[in-house]
């Protein structure tokens, strides 16, 4: 395809390796896959789910969930604190879709409780260190007080503990990200035995890509809800949650300058298309992406001497070593991996196919 300005391409052979993989994984340790669809927030991309004969989904937002709803989704989960305003959008969701929602507070329940009449299952969220949302594992009494208002009302259904352990993206290495699973394990799992005489049936949902691709324990776990796994990026790979293969989406973008005496190129191609997440390069400073030069029908991942270095609003600088610099000319179009695959998909609003087909996201309010 011709590319003229910004363009996300995502690799569907890749998706579909990256999904298999995550639900073997899930069907080996007897899990629910639920996987979250905030990262793609597209009913096409989540039609390749289906194909893997997945029911069972989990989304951000009502507007998400009615967006996925309308495709046929009929098991979706809100793994977030419901926003209480929505309660009137979240009634117009029809009722042969079973919405679960999260909570962390009594407020939230009772407004649940007295305006949506829907039967809906209920997760208490809990907090195991991300400091976010939820409730301290060590609450026991709030716990308790939520859950005894929860099943107070005829027809919404106390389910279990929904976590969401997001500071393993904060981690230095795939032992890192283990410990910190691991202590949400027990963390999670001494709740489950706490409650477990009054609520035999507690269910335990995790959520967070790192641990789930790292990680082969999941003791006293019920489901997973990884949802970058599906796309990957330089952040999960700088985290050894996967491999430069495994990332499946890629930013092309137009250089548009050279600049000789800093052996620098400036690409069509900004924050408002990446994000500005960044991870620490391996001279010590901020990096939003690496560079994959293509030279005929071979493409090769750069090193990081080679490497975007600094974004504007809407175009990037690319520093370079003397070598490959010399090799790149105003007009040509390079291919950059992204660090937050979640970020750059949102900015961006859309993706193309290698064959130029477009993948359209969920309509922007």
């Amino acid at each position: 395809m011709e590319i003229t300005r910004p363009t996300l391409i995502v690799n569907k052979n890749t998706c579909l390796r990256n999904i298999e993989i995550m639900l073997e994984k899930a069907k080996r340790h007897h899990l629910r896959f639920r996987p979250h669809f905030k990262t793609h927030q597209s009913i096409v991309i989540g039609r390749w789910f289906r194909d893997f004969c997945i029911k069972e989904i989990t989304v951000s937002s009502v507007q998400m969930a009615k967006y996925f709803a309308d495709d046929g989704w009929k098991d979706i989960t809100i793994a977030i604190p419901f926003n209480v305003l929505e309660t009137d959008e979240l009634n117009t969701i029809s009722p042969d879709t079973k919405i679960n929602l999260t909570v962390d507070n009594l407020k939230t329940v009772e407004i649940i409780g007295k305006k949506i009449k829907r039967e809906t299952d209920i997760y208490i969220e809990i907090n195991t260190g991300y400091n976010r949302t939820g409730i301290s594992s060590t609450s026991i009494n709030r716990i308790s007080e939520i859950q005894n208002r929860i099943v107070s009302f005829p027809h919404l259904h106390y389910k279990g503990f929904l976590t969401h352990s997001g500071h393993t993206y904060q981690s230095k290495s795939k032992h890192e990200i283990q410990n910190i699973h691991f202590d949400t394990l027990k963390k999670i799992n001494d709740l489950k035995s706490y409650f477990s005489k009054s609520f035999p049936e507690i269910e335990i949902s995790i959520g967070d890509t790192p641990a789930c691709s790292a990680s082969e324990n999941f003791t006293g776990v019920t489901e997973i809800r990884p949802g970058n796994f599906v796309f990957y990026d330089l952040m999960q790979h700088d985290l050894g949650a996967c491999n430069i293969d495994d990332i499946a989406i890629r930013m092309f973008c137009p250089v548009i300058s050279k600049q000789p005496q800093r052996n620098e190129v400036v690409i069509y191609g900004g924050a408002v298309h990446f994000s500005k997440d960044w991870i620490r390069n391996t001279d010590g400073k901020e990096l939003f992406g690496r560079v994959i030069l293509k030279k005929g029908e071979v493409s090769e991942l750069l090193d990081t001497t080679n490497y975007l270095c600094r974004l504007s609003q809407e175009h990037g600088v690319i520093r370079m070593n003397p070598k490959v610099f010399r090799q790149i000319e105003i007009g040509d179009v390079l291919e950059i991996v992204p660090v937050h695959a979640c970020l750059t998909a949102d900015a961006m609003g859309c993706y193309f196919t290698k064959d130029n087909a477009e993948i359209e996201m969920m309509p922007r309010v």
